[in-house]
């Protein structure tokens, strides 16, 4: 017990080869074992030579003699029970290496045969090498399951093959599958990601429209009489501010009536609430995109995690994983080349700036830490003083009225092209002031997308802070008029997209592709800068969010304007900019924008949940209109609902269905967590038999070695007495 403090505790499996080290002990067989092998070279012999064999037989042997002398010491004394004691962690170790599955000894199953014969389809080989693979499993010998494994198995093969046509279909029908190809040739997997991302978020926007159409426009449609608006002439002017016959379309929120409609079906009165379907559907398109955007986020990570255990091994990841086999053009796999070279070179500039982080003294740490400081307030002060101007501006442009025409259409878009201008042009302001701060590369990406999204969020809240001081409350219909800025937001953001792209950007990668000079080529050569693009598609995908209550159709005017975006983005991407220098992988991509997304859906919710609850509608138009608040519509019909309905709602908000809920949940999450414990110790136990499975190829080879080397030392032994026997020979003829 006294020599018990000076113990060095075992270290934790960090690596294959410490792995090997602590779980595994060499124990290779003596020269007469091996001798005994060359007498009766049998294969079955070899393998009871191989390490890992010997180690299970020695842990096996172990095992069993401490179980005998743990029977005949049930006598025994405290001191002894002490002993065994002591020997727990070997026998420990012992059991564990016993249990370790022996990967010589597996016979196939009919499921694992199938999943090999599946797995032999998606190689890229030849035909005729997949045919001989196949042929080669179907005649090993294999184990034919029965009953329920059997059955499940079936069932599992053909759910498998209907996912599979399934698939196939999907991929037949897949939307830009050409331009998909064309832009992951030349700029890879992560670019292509962001595209795809594209898509995902119009397919959002479509899933959206759709309810909104079928359960708010549709019964609008077919049960108000529209001649109550009168008719207005169309104008191009109305189109672009959303007023004048817009405002009395379905377009925007005031149109839609407070009222319960009456029809009947087959003799049968039935009954319509749009108001609470106003609601309802709201919601449910919100708890749709969070249950997508968490999904694709959860899958992202998951692919991150996996992709992070080989950090380790980083450099090796690079120089033999790194390359991405999608491209073939030349140009764009000479600059993969550059990439890679990029980030190998910035991963040693990660380590150098380590070095130097370790190495800096007191007094550059504190003037660091000051730099830092004073870039941080600027970095406030910038994003402050951005607001401010947005809230002016705002103020100003409600407060000017002209009768010209020109003027009042410049007024009314002066909010808007404010905030688009400095989303624009304060990113490069950022991104100049983070290269005092000395960040290691990875963290100086990471911190520019923080401080923008900050920034575009902070031009969308102090918007909607304007719209709640200035309109609610003083405007008639405000929550049209909040639909209108929001609106024309829209609009002004993808025009500036479409000059940005066609009548800057364009220009000035034609004059660096046609003229040789150093400053025109500064100026004009881009990048596919891809946060800043991922930036662009999820401020628009905010503004929908934050607008369809207000104008529920403005999700089928982003579901085009997403359509358009990929048209322009492929533009911007093939052909006015190069590929970036840094790389950017898949997985790294997806789960960065559903991360950028889910901040922004849930900076949206806040203002919208924040209306339905505090805010009271106007009385002049929509469907709450004379009510205190949108959620009091909810309550009305939950307090007219059947006792039955309401108790068991009632119910579910009290202790007694909230504590034994809590239980279950308690309970569920230690049952996983122990699954989580279990299948980590199975992956080392993996780990290490991989090891010892490396041990005996080591074995094999070493032994082949001297083998090879006795069967030279014996044709040199040989050639001699060849050459006594041929002399002999030749003197006794003579």
């Amino acid at each position: 017990m006294s020599g018990g403090g000076n113990k060095k505790k075992p270290t934790k499996i960090q690596g294959w080869e410490e792995a090997g080290s602590e779980f595994y002990q060499e124990s290779y067989p003596t020269d007469a074992e091996f001798d005994a092998f060359q007498r009766d070279p049998n294969p079955k012999h070899l393998a009871t030579l191989l390490p890992s064999k010997q180690t299970r037989a020695a842990a096996t042997i172990r095992i069993r003699t401490n179980d005998t002398r743990t029977i005949r010491r049930q006598t025994s004394s405290r001191s002894r029970r002490e002993s065994t004691v002591h020997r727990g962690t070997a026998t420990t170790a012992d059991v564990q290496v016993s249990m370790l599955p022996d990967l010589s000894e597996n016979l196939s199953n009919e499921q694992t045969t199938w999943e090999e014969i599946m797995q032999i389809k998606s190689m890229p080989v030849p035909m005729s090498q997949k045919k001989e693979m196949k042929a080669k499993i179907l005649n090993e010998p294999n184990l034919r399951l029965q009953g329920y494994e059997q059955l499940n198995w079936k069932r599992r093969k053909i759910w498998r093959h209907f996912v599979t046509q399934l698939k196939e279909f999907n991929a037949k029908l897949e939307l830009w599958k050409g331009d998909l190809k064309r832009i992951e040739g030349h700029f890879g997997t992560g670019v292509v990601a962001y595209f795809l991302f594209l898509k995902y978020l119009q397919f959002l926007n479509l899933f959206m429209f759709f309810i909104i159409f079928v359960f708010i426009a549709l019964p609008t449609i077919l049960l108000v009489d529209p001649s109550d608006c009168g008719s207005q002439n169309i104008t191009v002017g109305d189109i672009i501010q959303g007023t004048g016959f817009m405002e009395c379309s379905l377009f925007f929120y005031g149109y839609y009536p407070n009222s319960t409609f009456t029809y009947e079906v087959d003799s049968t009165v039935m009954f319509y609430d749009l108001p609470l379907a106003y609601v309802c559907v709201t919601i449910i398109y919100f708890g749709v995109s969070l249950i997508s955007i968490v999904k694709a986020a959860a899958y992202g990570f998951k692919e991150r995690l996996i992709e992070g255990e080989g950090q380790f091994y980083q450099y090796c990841n690079l120089i033999f994983g790194g390359w991405d086999f999608c491209i073939h053009n030349d140009k764009s796999a000479a600059i993969k080349h550059r990439a890679i070279f990029n980030e190998i070179k910035a991963c040693l500039e990660i380590e150098r700036l380590k070095e130097m982080k370790l190495n800096r003294t007191k007094n550059e740490k504190t003037t660091l830490i000051i730099i830092r400081i004073i870039v941080h307030i600027l970095v406030l002060g910038i994003l402050a003083a951005s607001g401010c101007a947005i809230y002016y501006v705002f103020q100003f442009s409600i407060e000017k009225d002209s009768e010209d025409y020109f003027k009042s259409l410049v007024y009314e878009f002066l909010p808007s092209v404010t905030i688009v201008c400095l989303n624009v042009l304060v990113p490069f302001l950022l991104k100049y002031l983070i290269t005092f701060e000395k960040y290691n590369p990875t963290f100086v990406i990471r911190m520019t997308l923080a401080r923008t999204v900050l920034l575009r969020l902070a031009s969308i809240f102090t918007l909607y802070a304007s719209l709640a001081i200035g309109v609610i409350g003083k405007q008639p219909c405000w929550e049209t008029f909040v639909g209108q800025q929001i609106y024309k937001l829209v609009l002004t953001d993808f025009a500036v997209h479409l000059v940005l792209t066609f009548f800057v950007n364009f220009p000035r990668a034609l004059l660096a592709r046609h003229i040789k000079n150093n400053f025109i080529k500064l100026i004009g050569e881009q990048s596919f800068d891809l946060p800043k693009h991922v930036l662009d598609v999820v401020y628009l995908q905010t503004l929908c969010w934050l607008g369809c209550f207000y104008a529920p159709l403005l999700s089928l005017i982003s579901t085009v304007i997403f359509i358009f975006m990929f048209q322009i983005k492929k533009f911007a991407c093939l052909v006015n900019s190069n590929p970036s220098s840094t790389i950017y992988r898949a997985s790294r991509s997806n789960s960065m924008f559903m991360i950028v997304l889910l901040v922004s859906f849930l900076c949206a919710v806040v203002p919208i949940a924040y209306s339905f609850s505090e805010v009271q509608p106007s009385s002049a138009c929509g469907p709450f209109q004379d009510l205190h608040s949108v959620w009091y519509r909810v309550e009305v019909t939950f307090s007219s609902a059947p006792v039955e309905l309401t108790n068991a709602i009632s119910f579910l908000t009290t202790a007694g269905f909230a504590v034994p809920v809590f239980l279950v949940l308690f309970l569920l999450l230690y049952y996983f967590r122990a699954v989580n414990s279990a299948n980590r110790q199975m992956v080392v136990v993996l780990k290490n038999q991989l090891v010892l499975e490396g041990h005996d190829k080591q074995f094999l080879l070493e032994r082949l070695s001297k083998f090879i080397k006795q069967q030279q030392e014996y044709q040199k032994r040989l050639r001699p007495v060849d050459v006594l026997h041929d002399g002999d020979t030749n003197i006794s003829s003579n």
